[in-house]
């Protein structure tokens, strides 16, 4: 008798939709997933690198390169809280696991190359037009003192006032 009964659950199962749906998996707050890199902010200064205890960061300057490798990323949050820039954030989602560990790499954009380069050449020309102040000023002042060397101080004159009677 429970055969029979089996029977029709089985043939039910068949060819009915399921009972359950599928929902997306939402994760509660401050959960850590894995680390997102904004390339057009990031200036590769290598803090994120450094402070990583995995060592899972690494920053290549000369091939403006940013890579991680997410298999080793403990997601302790260290590399987001100590970059200068704030490019690092932790994203909601976890890594998926595959079959093979990979590195993901990323490539600075043109338009942050060209920003950056920007910024040193206005750098370089600020402090140019400063060390060119600073040389005229001594010039202006009499002798140029030399390299190395503070020009000499003048000394302050006193106030002589006359004495009342």
């Amino acid at each position: 008798m429970a055969l029979v009964s089996f029977k029709n659950t089985i043939l039910h199962n068949l060819v009915s939709k399921p009972k359950t749906r599928r929902a997306e998996k939402e994760y509660p707050v401050g959960t850590r997933g894995h680390v997102e890199n904004d390339m057009d902010l990031c200036v590769l200064c290598g803090l994120c690198s450094i402070k990583c205890p995995t060592h899972a960061i690494t920053v290549d300057k000369a091939a403006k390169t940013w890579s991680i490798s997410p298999m080793s990323c403990i997601q302790c949050r260290c590399c987001v809280d100590n970059c200068p820039k704030k490019s690092l954030s932790m994203g909601l989602r976890f890594q998926e696991p595959g079959e093979e560990k990979i590195t993901k790499t990323f490539k600075l954009s043109e338009k942050a190359i060209a920003a950056q380069e920007a910024l040193m050449k206005a750098a370089k020309e600020r402090a140019a037009a400063a060390a060119a102040a600073k040389a005229a000023q001594a010039a202006q002042s009499g002798s140029a003192p030399a390299a190395g060397q503070a020009a000499p101080a003048k000394p302050a004159q006193a106030e002589v006032k006359p004495e009342e009677k």
